[in-house]
């Protein structure tokens, strides 16, 4: 089955409203394992990036990252055409109940129209590794004016096989409490969709805004791959 046609046939009710009710959600194997591992392949492909980060350089954790550079390989095409539409809908209700005044287009390039209008021109999409004793600290993917409040990650090993450690980790902060961390360990294949930077909380008043930011904890052992879509692009 073609990946479209996988991204249309999960359960977008569930997903939507796992969203809505956590600000993050999961799905399982909506990757093959030879679509993870022709990812992990083409790591060293210098001619698919437009950039390389050095985690430790900039003391963002222990690890690397590669930004893709347009044209986007089909694969992540793919991903970001087909899931952002789903999550359009979502996001304009999070905005309508936090009141805040921004609305969303239907469509990927209607989005990226936007971020083209503010100077952002540089595609986000970007691929990860991790060795032992490798981590991200916790942060929100912007990088600009306009963003596009949700994100999604492709899992590309298979945790307690390819790697120990390296669990996938969401702090939650809400007003005048203590902090939650969340802690997920999705399997190859799978995809985690998640707030880039807040979700809303139904109080007694309304809802309120509920600050998120996001890191992996430290790896044990083994190496660790995963795919970063992110819908806007950069300044």
């Amino acid at each position: 089955m073609e990946l479209k046609e996988r991204i249309e046939l999960l359960d977008w009710s569930r997903l939507t409203g796992d969203m809505n009710e956590k600000g993050y959600a999961s799905a399982s194997n909506v990757l093959t394992d030879a679509e993870c591992d022709e990812l992990i392949h083409q790591y060293n492909n210098g001619a698919l990036y437009r950039k390389t980060i050095n985690m430790e350089r900039y003391r963002f954790g222990l690890g690397e990252y590669k930004y893709f550079q347009y044209p986007l390989p089909g694969l992540i095409q793919q991903l970001r055409e087909g899931v952002y539409p789903k999550l359009a809908p979502i996001a304009n209700y999070w905005m309508r109940v936090l009141n805040i005044d921004t609305h969303y287009p239907g469509s990927l390039n209607d989005l990226l129209e936007l971020c083209h209008l503010q100077n952002q021109n540089r595609p986000t999409p970007l691929i990860l590794q991790y060795g032992k004793g490798g981590y991200n600290t916790l942060h929100q993917d912007l990088y600009g004016d306009v963003y596009f409040p949700m994100q999604l990650v492709l899992f590309l090993n298979e945790p307690d096989e390819d790697h120990q450690g390296g669990e996938f980790v969401l702090i939650e902060q809400r007003p005048r409490a203590q902090s939650k961390a969340i802690v997920l360990k999705p399997r190859k294949g799978d995809m985690l969709l998640f707030t880039t930077n807040f979700r809303p909380v139904k109080g007694s008043k309304g809802h309120y805004r509920v600050n998120m930011k996001h890191g992996v904890s430290e790896l044990t052992g083994g190496k660790r791959h995963t795919l970063g879509i992110i819908f806007h692009d950069a300044a």
